[in-house]
């Protein structure tokens, strides 16, 4: 059994989650949150509900993912674990706060403590997420998968109907339209799909509905 909590984060609506298993051990996928409010609700949840965080896991290196890193590093001692590929871009979050928010982010930066590739495997509980690259959005945009519960989590690859941007600094249409029918239309239909902003979904519903994947 696993549990998934959604937390709406920061200017974009960017969507982080908590997801626990019947261990109460938990990961938290993107710690997009800015505001003192998104912060203490992240942490009063899982403290409320007595959970042992054991992986701050990100799908990308865009700072409206990032922007809670530093309170979960500080409360929970856990580092970011992040895409090899997208270590450039985990370097510069200070000057994406700049350029995309024109906020001057005072808030430290926690070091990376894993840099992943794809087919490695986050275990937590009785649970384990399997990394699926999906390079174009950014270049180590990732999936985290979990085949036994037939969920995905997206980041900006995979929105509900559409797919993220690729104008961004080394963003590709052409890596993101190969990850997108060389990976993500292979993944079984019945896989729910929890996105980075907006709704969840299904790959069976994106498969009819969106216009990237038909």
């Amino acid at each position: 059994m696993i549990n998934i909590q959604k937390f709406v984060c920061n200017m974009f609506g960017e969507n982080c989650y908590v997801v626990n298993d019947e261990t109460n051990e938990c990961v938290i996928v993107d710690c997009g949150a800015l505001y003192e409010e998104e912060r203490n609700a992240i942490v009063n949840y899982i403290t409320r509900n007595n959970l042992i965080p054991k992986h701050l896991i990100v799908t990308h290196a865009h700072i409206d993912h990032n922007f809670g890193n530093d309170t979960i590093y500080k409360t929970f001692g856990l580092k970011p674990e992040i895409s090899a590929e997208d270590e450039f871009l985990m370097s510069k979050l200070k000057e994406q706060a700049m350029d995309f928010c024109q906020i001057n982010y005072k808030q430290s930066i926690p070091p990376v403590g894993l840099y992943f590739k794809e087919n490695d495997v986050i275990e937590f509980g009785n649970h384990k997420f399997t990394i699926i690259s999906t390079p174009g959005h950014t270049p180590g945009s990732v999936f985290f998968y979990c085949k036994e519960e037939k969920l995905a989590f997206s980041g900006d690859t995979l929105f509900r109907f559409s797919i993220g941007r690729t104008d961004f600094e080394l963003g590709s249409f052409e890596d993101l339209n190969n990850s997108l029918h060389q990976k993500i239309a292979k993944m079984p239909w019945d896989t729910t799909v929890m996105t980075g902003h907006g709704e969840q979904t299904t790959i069976r519903e994106e498969m009819f509905s969106n216009p990237y994947l038909r």
